[in-house]
């Protein structure tokens, strides 16, 4: 709540006569300060017990004010007076309110202070200690240890560290080519011939086997010398051997030099 003045020309609360003032409605030199300043003390030796900070430094800010725009009326200068510049106050009235806030927050950290004091003080130490003859003897790290065990500890601890190598001993590498396995099955005699897909795998023991005579009846079927079909879907893939004139020139080498350096690297586990 403001504190409220009482002058010949003006009766009311402080904050209101700072604004007829700043508004020009009412002349600072028709308000005598003195007054005001000695109502407002009375009132504060009257409030001793019981001080409102927020109402004393807002009063004294109001006051400050009125008396810097009396002042400059009075005394010589200049002839007008910019009226922002009046109410520059109102910025250190500000900057005041903060510090205010911030002195109740340390404030009311004091009081948590306090509150964990007084809990504290509740506690009882102990007073009771160990018996006097009571020792704590430090275990003996070296209990025990022969001057051997320490040579064969120094001997371990200096020797070289062996170079991990990856054990790639279940590994094998098969190297097959295709053109090989092209030859070697225009080598077959006629009448030895299988005349389907799973009768020429039926030999071969791993997986890479069975690519490699794959691409390898690719390879005949392109250059003629078998006709592939297939009954059904999914079904058996039949070879038909085709005899022609070209026999000779697949088994001269001639018919293989597409497939030179061919080769098929396969790793298994």
């Amino acid at each position: 709540m403001a504190y409220s003045v009482s002058t010949p020309s003006f009766e009311g609360p402080i904050d209101l006569l700072l604004h007829l003032v700043s508004s020009h409605e009412v002349d600072i030199l028709d308000i005598p300060l003195q007054p005001v300043i000695d109502g407002f003390v009375s009132v504060l030796s009257a409030q001793r017990d019981q001080i409102d900070f927020n109402q004393l430094s807002e009063f004294l800010l109001v006051a400050a004010i009125l008396i810097e725009l009396k002042s400059q009326k009075l005394l010589p200068g200049r002839e007008t007076s910019d009226e922002d510049e009046d109410l520059v106050g109102w910025e250190e009235r500000d900057l005041l309110l903060a510090r205010l806030l911030e002195c109740r927050a340390y404030a009311a950290a004091a009081d948590v202070f306090v509150a964990m004091t007084e809990q504290a003080s509740r506690s009882l130490p102990r007073e009771v200690g160990l018996d006097d003859d009571f020792v704590v003897h430090a275990p003996d790290l070296l209990a025990g240890i022969t001057p051997d065990d320490l040579a064969q500890a120094y001997l371990r601890g200096s020797a070289e560290r062996p170079v991990p190598r990856v054990d790639l001993s279940h590994v094998t590498v098969d190297t097959l080519s295709v053109s090989e396995a092209v030859a070697d099955l225009i080598a077959i005699q006629d009448a030895d011939r299988a005349t389907s897909f799973r009768a020429l795998v039926d030999g071969c023991r791993t997986r890479i086997e069975v690519i490699v005579r794959f691409l390898a009846v690719l390879e005949l079927c392109k250059m003629g010398r078998v006709t592939l079909g297939q009954g059904a879907t999914f079904g058996d893939l039949s070879l038909s051997w085709v005899a022609s004139d070209a026999f000779a020139e697949v088994t001269s080498g001639r018919g293989l030099a597409e497939l030179d350096g061919y080769e098929i690297d396969a790793y298994e586990g």
